[in-house]
């Protein structure tokens, strides 16, 4: 019988050790980035796991599901007696607004891209990208102050448990930040099991949150004065109900954290399983799984917004919704320990805790599937943005300067919190309605219109009402601007082709010059006559002393959108007055240029040498046309790149300058 066995580890090859270890653990997973990113770890669709989408659908509801530890109190609060009303106004938004405008986001972003992404197809150049950078702020700030508004809350369900010691009380902040350390763990771990996690949260937390709702439902049918007061003080306050839906229709916009998750939703759709004949540029079974997946979202969480919404009013004493009351932030623990005693209410806050923990988990995968997604394509991130555990650790120390400037405070960060909300689901909104107006949906087009504007109102109405949202938006905002641009300017003079394709013309023009130097001239390609050809050719001559009648290539660049970064090089061989010429399309030339010169190299075997004039005009205006027109002074900057590129210098292609 013959025995297999692992080979012997080979003594030659040794295990990094110190900063080469840590940056090898770090960057884990970088190298699969250059495919389709598709979240956390950013490996392709061939590698990851698919899962049905009622699963997918706990991992994006532990963010939407769990604003019922903290939504039905921060209604009361917000709206008083007239809570119920303004939630109905929320769940028609919900159901009639957000959910189709999210169904035809998951149709046409079936990669997880969600309306960003939209947007950015309709505003090219430098406009499109500062527009989604600032859309990114946005989502920075919805998902960043998911983590924290949710951890904060659970600090203060651990804390407002009447067993927990006395000791632990006034410590939110330090609870908070171990809570986000812990999640931060997670995800350094790997992220393989959160599915299987939120399943079972989701099932418990819904469980528990049902069997409150309906205890207490039996206590309000059992004292019916309670809803009789609570009416009374409704008409008495307001005067005839016509009155009391008009201050519905106006409070509403307070109640807007009953929005989240939609977002999240669409952004974890790649982990959806769709059907065998799936393709990616046609997903159906992924985006039919996904529109199941938030509908059902949508549905179920609404039927607990209008269930809790009454309960709340009507059973809690309104004082106990004010800072310091036991209810603040905490309705339905309040209920779940008053009519089903100490021990289910430990239950319950230990569920709460934890899937108030857990929302984060969905927010850090919102993160980790769009910063990667645009940022190092876009040059404004350091290459290192494509791997999982360095965004962990950037986000958590995020999550816990944003905890110590508010104190680990649920209400401060409401207005925040709404604000992200808001502005993402607008824009997803415009974006569907320019889609439909674009392909002729007349109907469509109306409909989608009048919800942007629903939720254009909510979105100004939330600002002037909680100011303090826009303007922790803006910081986040400004702060991914600085950082975008230092990072592009920092980046410049790195190659940016992703891949360089020669095509069959172009390769026959290598092939005339296998015997000795491949000589190539810079030329611009806005000069396409014959004289200008014939003056490159015979300066180029002069400066590298080869023969009169050499044939020579000429490389010209033109440039396309100056304002992308990462690009597939396509390298086309033409002839134009008798000259052989290599064009190529890029964003910047000097980049461009060095990117083709290597891959000549690599294909040919030999050096090439290029020859340049130099450019005339003001150094620092050739300069800041080279970072943002991709032109200004080609010869030192294409050498400068080459230099980046290739240290060793027997191995760089040689510029010549005359």
């Amino acid at each position: 019988m013959t025995t297999l066995s692992r080979p012997p580890a080979d003594p030659s090859v040794r295990k990094p050790t110190g900063k080469a270890a840590l940056k090898n653990w770090l960057l884990f997973g970088l190298q699969d980035s250059k495919g389709v990113h598709q979240g956390p770890g950013g490996v392709t669709s061939q590698q990851e796991k698919k899962h049905a989408w009622w699963r997918v659908m706990c991992l994006t509801g532990v963010d939407y599901f769990s604003t019922l530890g903290y939504q039905p109190a921060i209604a009361a609060l917000a709206a008083g007696v007239i809570s119920p009303l303004a939630t109905l106004v929320l769940v028609a938004v919900t159901l009639f607004g957000a959910l189709p405008v999210y169904r035809r986001v998951a149709g046409e972003s079936p990669r997880g891209e969600g309306s960003i992404a939209m947007l950015e197809r309709l505003l090219p150049r430098w406009g499109g990208k500062f527009f989604v950078l600032v859309l990114l702020g946005f989502a920075a700030t919805d998902f960043m102050i998911t983590m924290t508004l949710s951890a904060a809350d659970a600090s203060a369900h651990l804390i407002e448990n009447p067993i927990v010691p006395d000791w632990l009380h006034g410590q939110n902040v330090p609870i908070t930040l171990f809570l986000l350390a812990l999640l931060a763990a997670v995800f350094l771990r790997g992220f393989k099991e959160a599915i299987n996690v939120a399943v079972v949260l989701v099932i418990v937390y819904l469980g528990l949150n049902a069997v409150v709702v309906a205890v207490t439902i039996v206590g309000v049918l059992n004292h019916p004065v309670a809803v009789g007061d609570w009416w009374s003080t409704l008409w008495t306050s307001h005067g005839n109900p016509l009155m009391a839906v008009a201050v519905a229709l106006i409070v509403f916009p307070k109640l807007a954290l009953g929005l989240s998750g939609f977002e999240t939703g669409v952004a974890v759709m790649p982990q959806v399983r769709g059907v065998e004949n799936d393709t990616e540029n046609n997903p159906v079974g992924r985006i039919r799984g996904t529109r199941r997946m938030l509908t059902t979202a949508a549905v179920i969480m609404s039927s607990f917004l209008i269930a809790t919404s009454f309960i709340t009013v009507v059973l809690i004493p309104e004082q106990e919704f004010q800072p310091g009351g036991q209810a603040n932030g905490r309705a339905l623990a309040y209920l779940a320990h008053e009519y089903l005693g100490v021990g289910f209410g430990t239950v319950y806050d230990i569920s709460t805790i934890a899937i108030l923990w857990f929302a984060g988990a969905s927010a850090m995968a919102g993160l980790l599937n769009l910063v990667p997604r645009y940022l190092p394509r876009y040059g404004m991130a350091p290459e290192w943005a494509k791997a999982v555990r360095p965004l962990v650790l950037v986000f958590t120390l995020v999550g816990f300067l944003i905890t110590y400037l508010f104190e680990a405070d649920v209400d401060a960060q409401g207005g925040a919190y709404a604000t992200g909300v808001l502005v993402l689901m607008t824009s997803a909104a415009v974006a569907v309605t320019l889609s439909a107006r674009r392909r002729k949906e007349r109907n469509s087009t109306i409909g989608f219109g009048v919800i942007s504007l629903v939720f254009l109102y909510t979105t100004v109405a939330n600002i002037f009402e909680r100011p303090e949202g826009i303007r922790i938006a803006a910081v986040f905002i400004l702060g991914i601007v600085v950082v975008s641009l230092l990072s592009r300017v920092m980046r410049s003079f790195e190659l940016h082709a992703t891949r360089v394709h020669l095509d069959q013309q172009a390769l026959e023009f290598m092939s005339t010059n296998l015997d000795g130097p491949i000589t190539i001239i810079a030329h611009e390609p806005l000069r396409v006559s014959a004289e200008a050809y014939r003056d490159k050719l015979t300066s180029a001559i002069e400066v590298s002393h080869l023969p009169l009648n050499y044939e020579a290539l000429f490389l010209e660049v033109i440039v396309d959108d100056s304002s992308d970064f990462e690009t597939e090089l396509q390298v086309r061989g033409v002839v134009r007055h008798g000259y052989k010429i290599l064009e190529v399309h890029g964003p910047v030339v000097s980049n461009t240029i060095a990117s083709v010169l290597l891959h000549i190299r690599d294909v040919t075997g030999l050096m090439p040498h290029i020859y340049f004039r130099w450019t005339e005009g003001n150094p620092v205006a050739n300069l800041l046309r080279f970072l943002f027109l991709g032109e200004g002074e080609i010869a030192p900057v294409t050498r400068e790149v080459l230099r980046e590129a290739m240290p060793d210098i027997t191995d760089r292609p040689w510029v010549h300058v005359g």
